[in-house]
């Protein structure tokens, strides 16, 4: 079977294969560059402005995995599960099976560099049933997205308000104030990404410097000011405070520990997201997908390390540390470093979570804007539209910022420190981004000899590569819906993440077989080498297409 068959046309007829407009060399038409030729073989026109470079490609990943935010906000789970032993292994276990999943998805964008992403290589992969495979990995992708970014802009909240108590005496943090802490970094978040893509482009690059120096800058401090270190045998020390007893108990507890390192190593995808926006993308964009992971990895382990070894006091204050929930992170800077100082840490990571928050709304429009593209999200006209001077999606944008406001409503139902709906977004987006990750590997490898690589190879490392990456993901969607705590007192001692995970697939699947399975075909070309030159000029002269 011919690798690029399977795109359907605007009437969902069958068109030639892709490659059959391909140029080379001399043959590139005048002022047309390799990438917007190989956008045009994957049958999209140039829409979207391409403003971004390597590094700023890289940087939206960086960001988006964003150690001070994934590495703070979840470090409470650590402790608990597993205690400093899976803080101090966990991001070399979970890392390494991470940038197997890395590859084997950058592997498959450098052949389809386009912002569908993980849905358009699924279309592209599969053998039969084409869209099918394309609407079902869309939609995991979508959620999972959607899932992470509200999850990262919830915990960021729950910070300003921690920073705002570190403040003001007389404020008491609750679930409601986090609501509309919550609710302007959505917005805030929103109004950024409706401009240029250079002002994000610029936005990220700046992120990654921050998250690199307040990495070192929070690092240092907890190395040197703190009067009290624990002892290098502590990094070592297995704890389990979920409540699960039985001779297996510090084996499961050590497992769920790891979702610290998995929920942080998440996002990488927007890389794939961003070719579009992106210069040499078949390159860069693989490039960037794997240097964001192990970069993350080396910087994670560091920092957490020094956050371990500042715990101020004994096994006590580590459990009641523990308990603090989302800020146990915060907490513990403040408790290792008094004063101003600690204050300033918890302030530098609350800004990269925003860095982190705005990359992940960035990603998100871009996938909603694609896959309405091709007329998969209800509203798709409306969510495809961009704005015809900045040419950004922002329609696309605000759907994004709203859907992931209206998930964070359950959070005003919380248990004990932390909201257990926090929990379950985190496990939602992790599971709902790396299933859609592990579809187009697993695809890829049905797929055999028929897929064409692109620039960006592993060679005859893809297959071993790739099954590595399959079997994690079945591994870390089982550990994300397991229960972490126990007893279950009350409703919300549960892991509710699968259950609302199962329940949403579950009308996404109805949705397929009563009425998506008769008009989504999978992605569409949008027209003739003509027409997408056309849509490209009217773009260029401030005019928006009409649908």
């Amino acid at each position: 079977m011919d690798q690029d068959q399977g795109l359907s046309g605007p009437t969902g007829s069958q068109t030639a294969p892709v490659g059959a407009t391909a140029y080379s060399g001399s043959d590139i038409p005048a002022g047309m560059d390799s990438d917007t030729v190989r956008l045009h073989q994957l049958g999209y026109a140039q829409e979207l402005r391409r403003g971004m470079g390597s590094f700023s490609n890289f940087a939206v990943s960086f960001s988006i995995i964003s150690i001070l935010t994934g590495g703070i906000t979840t470090y409470y789970l650590g402790m608990d599960a597993g205690g400093p032993l899976v803080i101090t292994i966990g991001w070399f276990i979970v890392g390494a099976l991470v940038l197997m999943v890395g590859m084997g998805m950058a592997e498959i964008c450098s052949a389809y560099p386009t912002a569908g992403g993980l849905y358009y290589w699924s279309a592209k992969l599969a053998t039969k049933n084409k869209a099918a495979w394309s609407w079902t990995c869309g939609w995991f992708n979508l959620v999972g997205q959607v899932a992470i970014t509200a999850s990262i802009d919830y915990g960021m909240a729950v910070y300003v308000s921690f920073i705002v108590s570190l403040y003001v005496s007389s404020f008491h943090s609750n679930v409601h104030w986090i609501l509309v802490f919550y609710g302007v970094i959505l917005a805030l978040h929103g109004l950024l990404n409706t401009f240029r893509v250079k002002l994000v482009s610029l936005l990220a690059d700046v992120s990654v410097w921050w998250h690199l120096i307040g990495t070192v800058i929070i690092v240092g401090a907890l190395f040197i000011i703190p009067s009290h270190h624990q002892s290098l045998s502590f990094l070592f020390h297995s704890e389990n405070l979920t409540g699960w007893t039985g001779p297996f108990a510090g084996f499961y507890a050590f497992a769920i520990g790891l979702l610290l390192a998995q929920y942080t190593l998440t996002g990488y995808d927007a890389s794939a997201h961003m070719t579009e926006e992106t210069h040499q993308a078949a390159v860069e964009a693989p490039k960037s997908i794997v240097r964001a992971i192990y970069v993350s990895i080396i910087a994670a382990f560091v920092l957490n390390v020094a956050m371990t070894l500042a715990i101020q006091g004994g096994a006590k204050d580590y459990s009641a540390l523990a308990l603090n929930g989302n800020i146990a992170g915060g907490q513990l800077f403040v408790d290792a470093i008094s004063g101003a100082g600690g204050k300033l840490l918890v302030i530098i990571a609350t800004v990269a979570m925003f860095f982190c928050g705005l990359a992940s709304v960035t990603a998100n429009s871009r996938m909603i804007y694609a896959f309405s593209r091709d007329g998969a999200v209800p509203g798709h006209k409306l969510w495809h539209r961009l704005h015809p001077s900045s040419r950004t999606p922002v329609n696309a944008v605000w759907l994004a910022v709203v859907v992931a406001f209206i998930l964070g409503l359950p959070s005003l139902y919380q248990r004990g420190g932390y909201s257990v709906a926090f929990f379950a977004i985190v496990s939602i987006g992790t599971v709902g981004l790396y299933v859609a990750y592990g579809i187009p590997i697993f695809l890829r490898l049905r797929a055999g000899s028929s897929f064409v690589p692109g620039p960006w190879s592993l060679g005859k490392w893809g297959k071993p590569v790739g099954w590595i990456a399959v079997i994690w993901v079945l591994i870390i969607t089982l550990l994300f819906f397991a229960p972490a705590f126990y007893p279950w007192d009350t409703a919300a001692d549960f892991n509710w993440a699968g259950p609302l995970f199962v329940a949403v697939m579950a009308a996404v699947y109805l949705w397929w077989k009563v009425s998506a399975h008769k008009w989504f075909t999978g992605p569409r070309v949008q027209g003739t080498e003509a027409e997408l030159e056309e849509v490209e000029e009217e773009y260029a002269e401030g005019i928006v297409p009409p649908e």
